[in-house]
């Protein structure tokens, strides 16, 4: 290797570092003001915990005991395996039926779902809002419906783009076999998938579990409250904001979505080349 080249490689590094720590100081800065005393938090934001300011754990008991968190916990997670089961599952199926069953109608039905990614949620909040209030959607089950609404446009999308680079002769095999159009999309097209469910599985959970607007605008807030919502609430009235528990808060919220992209980075790599390059 010249000594250009590796000189450059050296500058690219370099550079990329940069930009990984600038990333990264944010999720740093949350860290360490979770463990200062609430008036510090906001005081010197970029110092690192001394003596006098650390706070132990007691903002993360403050935003476990007094607003609740685990509950907020428990609803999100609900929420989130109920949502990207329904997403993987109902999604997969439709992208294999409308690339298989070619004809006008599944042309318009795929076109409908590229099309549902372009339009700005902000166009459709306020009817949905009156929607899910009319079909009682307003529930940790009811609100699953609503992100199988909108988590299809770019699942179906991913699936599509794979399921085009599966031979048909092995679905015809399968039928010939004496297989029925479910047995043959569970016992041979779903194995064959399962690189695009991964990376679709991912990107979703990462979406709602952090996801807080949809669920402020559908959700019965008296009853349930996800994480996003729970450290929202911590914004009192009066311009009161309790920023120990809400950096703590944050940092159990996020802990889960990084122990995930990190041990699954590699599967979303593989599934988008996957779906992109076949077909």
């Amino acid at each position: 290797m010249s000594s250009s080249r590796k000189t450059r490689r050296a500058i690219a590094s370099i550079v990329l570092a940069v930009f990984g720590l600038v990333y990264v100081s944010p999720l740093f800065i949350i860290l360490i003001n979770s463990f200062k005393s609430e008036t510090y938090v906001s005081a010197s934001p970029f110092s690192l915990p001394t003596a006098d300011t650390w706070a132990g754990l007691a903002n993360y008991m403050r935003g476990i005991d007094f607003y609740g968190l685990l509950s907020g916990v428990g609803w999100t997670l609900i929420i989130t395996v109920g949502s990207v089961a329904a997403i993987l599952l109902l999604c997969s199926m439709f992208a294999w039926f409308i690339t298989r069953v070619k004809n006008v109608f599944t042309k318009i039905l795929y076109l409908l779902c590229v099309f549902s990614m372009v339009v700005p949620f902000q166009m459709v909040m306020f009817t949905l809002s009156k929607t899910a209030d009319t079909l009682r959607l307003d529930t940790p089950w009811g609100i699953i419906i609503v992100y199988l609404g909108f988590g299809a446009g770019l699942s179906v999308f991913m699936f599509c783009g794979f399921v085009k680079g599966i031979p048909i002769e092995i679905e015809e095999a399968a039928m010939i076999d004496g297989c029925s159009p479910l047995r043959t999309f569970f016992k041979v097209v779903l194995p064959i998938m399962q690189p695009t469910y991964i990376t679709v599985g991912i990107l979703q959970t990462m979406w709602i579990w952090n996801d807080f607007l949809l669920p402020y605008l559908v959700l019965d807030r008296k009853r349930y409250n996800t994480i996003s919502m729970i450290i929202q609430n911590m914004r009192r009235g009066y311009g009161i904001v309790e920023m120990g528990a809400i950096m703590a808060s944050l940092v159990l919220a996020v802990i889960p979505v990084i122990i995930l992209y990190l041990f699954a980075q590699k599967y979303i790599i593989e599934g988008v080349a996957a779906g992109a390059v076949k077909g």
